[in-house]
C-alpha cells in the first residue's frame, strides 16, 4: 500500500493524494472516478463539498505552516 500524503495549502484545500478512500458520515464510499489526488474544501464555500472548487480564491486566509502538537494527553 502506497502512503497517503496529505498537504495544507495555505489559503486553500487539503491536497490529498496516494491510496486512500473517503468517506460520508454513514461510511458510504464516495466514487472518486479513479483518482489519485483530490482536493477537499476547508473553507466551507465550494458548491461540491466535500471536494475544493476554487471558491476559497480571494475570500480565505490561512498561512499553512507545519507545527508540533503538545504531547498526546495520558
Amino acid at each position: 500500500m502506497s502512503k497517503t500524503k496529505i498537504t495544507v495549502n495555505s489559503n486553500g484545500s487539503l491536497r490529498v493524494e496516494g491510496e486512500f478512500e473517503i468517506v460520508d458520515k454513514n461510511g458510504n464510499v464516495y466514487g472518486l472516478g479513479g483518482r489519485e489526488l483530490v482536493s477537499i474544501c476547508r473553507c466551507g464555500m465550494s458548491k461540491n463539498k466535500p471536494f475544493c472548487d476554487g471558491s476559497h480564491k480571494g475570500h480565505f486566509e490561512h498561512d499553512a505552516e507545519a507545527f508540533d502538537l503538545p504531547p498526546k494527553k495520558q
